[in-house]
């Protein structure tokens, strides 16, 4: 049987061996709540913590790396897409206020290199352990035909738990609270596919190295892989000064002013001022190379803020000094205003993702 499979192109002896080169890794992210042994049909996951809960509400999230993935392909390169992925799902996750318990991954590739794979699930693990998340399980399938051998595309999802009343959301938010900006490590995993433009348009090769970013290949340089939030917020929810975060919002796909907006309610509105921070190197290169002025990419890339917190103004200092000792830089963006959102101008976005929300712009110029 399994002879006739490899025929038509899926070869079932190299995917057990991805996953014995994965295991140890995927074993290191299990704590006491993991059930049951590596490699079953359905991982498991014990959960009887929450009976101290009053009203448990479960939060899941679901994403994938995009086109990132070329890059790391372009250059043979796979151990920092996992983190990529894992950012992109605990960290939405953590923005209602809950903390991620578990995830799983899926990989579909046109031909199963174990190795690769295994350096994909090890980043996958490692950033999970990074952040007390156990990796239960995950699939790792074989698509002849459909992707060529060396392409692959990487998902996942993850389940985290809240308190309902400790729930954060527009519903918190007020007039007077200040926003609070946290730096991004790069591009994270948006706006790859007008990266990728850039470059094809610059005829540059991501295996080679270019003025602009010293020794490390272009390709290196763009696989800078997404920070992780989640650890940091976490500890500081579960902290005194917890109780005086309203809300948050990950930049992610749709922009600075869009994210921000979606996370608000439809009677406020929020100035950003962009020269509280200026847009690190390789933001401002790809937008020399591909001829943007940096306000016209707000909508696609972070441009260096790759988080935001929404805290009570007494208490915003504070919470500022401790996200910054935690090692990411962190800073006041604006402040809550009062202004309904059908009121404001064209300036402003209001709407994102299908939710109606508050009136968000960014002002003035960039700290370059």
């Amino acid at each position: 049987m399994t002879n006739a499979y490899a025929a038509s192109g899926v070869d079932t002896e190299a995917g057990d061996l991805a996953v014995t080169l994965m295991k140890k890794a995927v074993a290191a992210t299990h704590n006491s709540n993991v059930f049951g042994d590596f490699g079953g049909f359905a991982g498991l996951f014990d959960v009887s913590f929450l009976k101290s809960y009053e009203r448990p509400l479960l939060a899941t999230s679901t994403d994938g790396v995009g086109t990132k993935v070329a890059i790391a392909q372009a250059i043979d390169k796979h151990d920092t897409i996992g983190q990529d992925l894992v950012g992109m799902v605990v960290d939405d996750i953590v923005v209602v206020g809950a903390k991620s318990m578990f995830m799983t991954d899926y990989i579909a590739t046109g031909k199963v290199v174990p190795q690769r794979v295994a350096d994909i699930v090890r980043g996958i693990a490692e950033a999970c352990s990074s952040v007390g998340v156990a990796l239960v399980g995950g699939e790792t399938a074989e698509h002849p035909g459909l992707l060529a051998a060396d392409e692959y595309d990487v998902a996942g999802a993850a389940v985290g738990a809240v308190e309902a009343s400790k729930l954060l959301g527009a519903h918190r938010v007020q007039v007077g609270d200040v926003v609070l900006g946290m730096e991004s490590s790069g591009f994270h995993s948006n706006g790859y596919s007008l990266v990728r433009k850039i470059v094809a348009d610059s005829k540059l090769d991501y295996n080679k190295t270019v003025a602009e970013f010293g020794a490390s290949s272009l390709g290196e340089v763009l696989l800078e892989p997404t920070r992780l939030y989640t650890g940091v917020l976490n500890d500081l929810l579960e902290s005194d000064l917890g109780q005086h975060v309203t809300t948050m919002s990950h930049i992610t796909g749709g922009g600075i002013a869009a994210n921000l907006s979606r996370v608000l309610p439809t009677q406020v509105s929020l100035d950003i001022d962009r020269s509280t921070w200026a847009p690190s190197n390789v933001f401002q290169t790809l937008a020399s190379w591909g001829g943007f002025e940096l306000t016209a990419l707000e909508g696609t890339w972070n441009l260096g803020l790759g988080f935001a917190v929404v805290v009570k103004g007494h208490a915003a200092d504070a919470i500022k000094a401790q996200l910054n000792a935690a090692g990411i830089k962190t800073w006041a963006l604006g402040i809550i205003e009062s202004t309904d959102c059908d009121l404001a101008g064209p300036s402003y976005v209001t709407e994102a993702k299908g939710v109606r929300g508050g009136a968000v712009r960014l002002v003035g110029k960039y700290a370059l």
